[in-house]
């Protein structure tokens, strides 16, 4: 049985549009940061080297390599951890609005990848890759594990430019139940393809990390 991410995870990554609360897992990943306009050539190149690497794996048995525990799955999708550079921050504190300050952003993006992926496997696969796409970006890219965490998370439909509306709903709903927002950093889960759909459709699943207050 192929494992499918939309099946099996999909409470995980394909939530209701109203806010719920619930604990993320340890997982493994390849990520690469970089900083600046989302609507860069240079990021669609960070994503370029994500992809690259990740099918690299998953076709990896087709190319006569043995993985232990290895099994077909699904490429999980696109994730990327969102925040402001120094002077982003600082011009959000004097009044600008988040969606103007897109050249200023900083983000770590990201694809899961299944269990059975080490460091050294990581390792020897990016080495693979760029002998084949001599795309020194891949050397940029990391091996991490992420760290389990307690999130609020809801479906956001339509333009990114709106996100900061689900938000304010997320923060709300947080608050009421007796959580803050651990930081302005945010995770966005990209379920649709930007490409093939259009803006008032779009479906992001967006996630901040919450800590319980204390009185």
């Amino acid at each position: 049985m192929k494992y499918e991410w939309r099946k099996n995870d999909k409470a995980l990554y394909i939530p209701k549009t109203d806010p719920q609360i619930l604990t993320i897992k340890s997982y493994p990943y390849i990520k690469i940061s970089g900083k600046g306009n989302p609507n860069s050539q240079s990021f669609q190149k960070d994503i370029e080297v994500l992809y690259a690497l990740s099918y690299g794996l998953k076709m990896a048995p087709k190319q006569k390599i043995d993985i232990k525990g290895y099994f077909e799955y699904v490429v999980f999708p696109l994730e990327g951890i969102w925040s402001l550079t120094k002077e982003g921050i600082n011009l959000f504190n004097q009044g600008q609005s988040i969606i103007s300050l897109k050249d200023h952003f900083s983000y770590e993006l990201m694809i899961r990848q299944p269990d059975f992926l080490t460091k050294d496997l990581f390792e020897f696969i990016k080495m693979r890759v760029h002998q084949k796409k001599a795309n020194d970006n891949l050397l940029n890219a990391e091996f991490f594990i992420s760290d389990e965490k307690l999130i609020c998370q809801a479906l956001h439909i339509g333009s990114f430019d709106d996100e900061p509306k689900s938000f304010k709903k997320m923060e709300d709903y947080a608050q009421s139940l007796g959580y803050t927002r651990a930081s302005k950093d945010h995770t966005e889960i990209y379920i649709s393809d930007p490409r093939k759909t259009s803006v008032d459709k779009l479906k992001t699943t967006l996630r901040f990390e919450i800590i319980k207050n204390i009185h």
